[in-house]
């Protein structure tokens, strides 16, 4: 049932695109902003829009008169030009500036579970099994709650330098992970 290799996979893929190590100087902004953010509600917001939308994106798809091929090709897309901000610098994505409670809006969407997440939950079920999803899902929302938790701390240590490195790096993956998502897709 499940496989260690798929989660790993699925895991290190939404590592990527949920990207909470290069969300980390938003999330101190808010926490300045809002003066407390809560990490566990945001956690849980997001993990129950991440479920819902493994078990139901199919069927909102269906409602919409679309294959699931062709979602993952749109998501591919969109993880591109995600990477392509990673690894650039620039911002193609505009945050949403409403108001509102900090640890809902903007941190557990769209921040955390927004549309390059929802859109690659749903491609990553064209390749792998839905538990090993689900695992990965259950992975990156604890790490995802362990950085909330220690984001003042991990400001200390990695500076603004570490940030920038890793950004790129998984930029890099990212757009890796959006050609493999293309090429699996692409039926000609």
């Amino acid at each position: 049932m499940f496989n260690f290799k798929e989660i790993a996979s699925v895991t290190l893929i939404l590592f990527s695109v949920i990207d909470i190590l290069g969300s980390i100087p938003i999330v101190i902004e808010l926490r300045k902003r809002e003066g407390h953010i809560h990490s566990l509600k945001a956690t849980i917001i997001s993990g129950v829009l991440m479920i819902l939308f493994l078990y139901l994106g199919a069927s909102i798809l269906q409602l919409f008169g679309l294959d699931v091929e062709s979602f993952a090709i749109a998501g591919a897309i969109i993880l591109f030009i995600l990477s392509l901000e990673l690894i650039l610098g620039v911002r193609f994505f505009k945050e949403d500036e409403s108001t509102g409670a900090g640890s809902i809006v903007p941190l557990a969407f769209p921040l955390i579970s927004g549309a390059g997440t929802l859109t690659t939950i749903i491609s990553l079920r064209v390749v792998y099994e839905v538990p090993n999803i689900l695992a990965g899902i259950i992975l990156n929302l604890i790490f995802v709650y362990i950085v909330l938790k220690s984001t003042g701390w991990l400001e200390r240590k990695l500076g603004k330098s570490g940030f920038s490195v890793l950004r790129r790096v998984f930029g890099i993956i990212l757009l890796a992970i959006a050609i493999k998502i293309l090429k699996g897709n692409i039926h000609i």
